[in-house]
């Protein structure tokens, strides 16, 4: 898709787009600012092209790593997106008792002294929760999270970053 910046039109289009087709899209814009980025990101754009970079390479390019199912965006820009993630993270995730992986902050508790090697009794005093509980929040995450084990569940732990 070409367009000049993303306006509400674009907008209702990708996002119409994004809902109705597995489609990913390329966006090449005349004005790529951290704004325009930061909005096509939010509709589901695979990739961010500003127009004077759009030689047919480098489009190429970018269409390819879009339909690989990753996403190209300009690494000026990148650096901005990573900040606006962090202070989503520290503003509205962890006040509401979450981590970007989609965990708790029981649940990361919990795994962390799993990993640590206690057992369940350890780990409800540890946290000052009854075993039950401790028991009920492990068997809902590894019931979501579809962990066989312990041992799995540290596993997803550890490639999540939490431990």
């Amino acid at each position: 898709m070409v367009a000049d910046n993303v306006s509400d039109d674009v907008i209702v289009l990708l996002s119409k787009t994004r809902r109705t087709s597995a489609t990913r899209v390329v966006l090449v814009l005349a004005e790529l600012t951290e704004q325009a980025a930061f909005r096509a990101v939010a509709c589901g754009v695979a990739g961010l092209v500003p127009r004077s970079e759009a030689t047919p390479d480098h489009l190429v390019h970018v269409i390819k790593t879009a339909a690989a199912g990753d996403g190209y965006m300009p690494p000026n820009l990148l650096g901005a997106l990573m900040s606006e993630v962090g202070t989503l993270q520290e503003n509205v995730l962890l006040p509401q008792g979450r981590h970007s992986s989609g965990l708790s902050v029981r649940e990361i508790d919990i795994l962390r002294l799993i990993a640590e090697g206690h057992d369940t009794g350890v780990i409800a005093t540890k946290l000052a929760y009854s075993e039950r509980t401790i028991k009920y929040t492990l068997h809902q995450l590894m019931t979501r999270l579809q962990l066989r084990n312990r041992s799995h569940a540290v596993a997803f732990a550890m490639r999540q970053g939490l431990l």
